[in-house]
């Protein structure tokens, strides 16, 4: 791919997916919140480590080099 068109990419995931991303996120947790009430600390922190990069996971190859 390009770099150009890969930047162009890069940028409209950042700026339109990832808002959309974390209201997703956001609607998904406060559902768990309201069906089983505030999980424990052991499974909490595994949860939000794995949405904070579940997101990017299937871009890593347009997100690769476009810092260069």
């Amino acid at each position: 791919m390009d770099q150009g068109p890969r930047k162009g990419w890069a940028l409209f995931l950042l700026v339109v997916w990832l808002p959309v991303y974390l209201v997703a996120a956001w609607w998904v947790l406060n559902w768990v919140y309201d069906r089983w009430g505030r999980l424990p600390m052991w499974v909490e922190l595994p949860l939000y480590v794995a949405l904070a990069f579940l997101w990017a996971i299937p871009f890593r190859k347009v997100f690769h080099g476009t810092g260069k």
